[in-house]
């Protein structure tokens, strides 16, 4: 009890006591705020720098080697049928950019190999993934160079074609789905990021609330007990002090609420439709890789026609819908969703994607991208017609030409489409992650500035009234 008496004699008995004690407090509540905001601040740095400089290159690094594969193996097959018979009857353009093409492909896959393996360090599941890639990988270009060693020599398309087969089969069973894992696997680890991340400024933004609350109390207690006891309506200071701290609070909760925003547009809005475009760039080219192992291969047509139907049901789903039917059923639901944009009734990473529309032209550049890839398959209807009437060389012309009409020119089309509605949502992640971290450089300082102005003007404010007891 005498503790206790002594504590509210020093503390709360005097008037001194009091104010010393109210300016504690709410110097202490001012401190607290402008400590939480700072770390509040520093975590949504530490937070953008891992969204662009991890999180996301290393998705977007493992759809890369998912496309550079494919392409890879297509462009083999379409060497392979553009060098006729150890050159004589070569395709020269096919051939010219199907061997450039293989080589660019190779030097991708071998930088995005590296940086799949640093990112891999310390996830033993992915560094595993990354280190059989890398031995299947050596495994498959010995197949490959094989296969062109023995295209080079006149009569040798039989023994190139065995050698090609069991590079396909290896890069189908191992190759391609260990790199779909890892586009799986960095991208659930850019979500559940993601998710904490959003998480977390959730509770630094009511924490904040909480404070301010507190602080604003602190204040106007202080600035009533001066009222009541001092007999003056209002403290100057003690009022720019409050005025302060609330600018100081709106510029916090902006920070923290345009982070969340922010953050949210850098996943959602954008990058999940990267991730849906990515996986459909490279669906497209094995899909393309289908065709020209149809025409290269006779005893696997079937094979690859199946597996290219497959391939465009992830693109643009149509239930039940085969070869002959898949056209009609393309142009008849793509009118309907053009009559109205709610009624879609396809599914497949096209879906995925204008079920996220954004941004402005996204839209546009969407449909746009459609519309190329249904001129695309009606042109591999053509090819299969052509081979069904014996007419192999004009299939293979059409299907490997780059003239304007042919097969390949119009594949360019559609990846150019393609391409241009990613480069949006790309463009709109890197604003997205720009203006994140501008709003925490922007406000940050403000608010803490604020914060500290707060604290000398409750200082200044009650210096004369303690003054008087001296």
């Amino acid at each position: 009890m005498a503790a206790r008496a002594a504590l509210r004699r020093r503390y709360w008995a005097t008037v001194p006591a009091r104010l010393r004690l109210l300016r504690a407090a709410t110097v202490l509540l001012a401190v607290a705020l402008a400590v939480l905001l700072t770390v509040a601040g520093l975590a949504a740095n530490g937070m953008w720098d891992g969204v662009a400089g991890r999180d996301a290159p290393r998705t977007t690094s493992a759809a890369d080697l998912d496309l550079a594969l494919n392409d890879m193996d297509a462009q083999a097959a379409n060497t392979l049928l553009s060098n006729g018979d150890a050159g004589k009857g070569r395709l020269r353009t096919p051939y010219a950019k199907a061997v450039g093409f293989y080589g660019d492909a190779r030097r991708e896959i071998g930088h995005d190999l590296r940086t799949l393996a640093v990112a891999a360090q310390g996830d033993r599941p992915d560094e595993k993934t990354v280190e059989n890639l890398a031995d299947d990988f050596a495994e498959y270009q010995e197949l490959i160079g094989r296969a062109l060693e023995n295209d080079g020599r006149p009569g040798g398309k039989p023994s190139a074609l065995v050698d090609y087969r069991r590079a396909t089969d290896l890069l189908q069973s191992r190759l391609l789905p260990a790199s779909r894992r890892l586009v799986s696997s960095n991208d659930s680890a850019f979500d559940a990021e993601y998710t904490a991340a959003r998480s977390t400024l959730s509770g630094q933004l009511w924490a904040t609330v909480a404070l301010v609350l507190l602080l604003l109390a602190a204040l106007g207690v202080l600035q009533w007990y001066l009222t009541r006891r001092f007999r003056r309506v209002l403290n100057p200071p003690l009022l720019a002090a409050t005025v302060c701290t609330l600018l100081a609070v709106v510029l916090g909760v902006q920070m923290l609420a345009s982070s969340a925003a922010h953050l949210r547009g850098a996943r959602r809005d954008a990058f999940d439709s990267v991730v849906a475009l990515s996986r459909a760039r490279a669906i497209a080219y094995d899909a393309n890789a289908d065709e020209s192992r149809y025409l290269l291969d006779p005893q696997r047509r079937d094979q690859y026609a199946q597996s290219f139907l497959a391939k465009s049901q992830e693109l643009y789903g149509l239930k039940g819908a085969t070869l002959s039917s898949y056209d009609a059923e393309l142009v008849s639901t793509w009118q309907a969703y053009a009559s109205d944009h709610h009624d879609l009734r396809f599914t497949g990473e096209f879906r995925r994607e204008l079920d996220n529309i954004t941004f402005p032209g996204e839209r546009v550049a969407a449909e746009k991208t459609v519309d190329a890839y249904a001129v695309y398959q009606r042109d591999d209807r053509k090819i299969r017609a052509l081979l069904a009437t014996g007419k192999e060389k004009e299939a293979v012309e059409f299907c490997m030409g780059w003239d304007p009409g042919t097969s390949n020119a119009q594949f360019g089309a559609w990846t150019a489409a393609l391409d241009k509605v990613t480069d949006i949502n790309r463009a709109h992640f890197t604003a997205s992650v720009d203006a994140g971290r501008s709003a925490v450089t922007g406000l940050l300082p403000w608010a803490g500035g604020l914060l500290a102005v707060a604290v000398a003007l409750t200082a200044l404010g009650l210096r004369p009234r303690l003054a008087e007891f001296r």
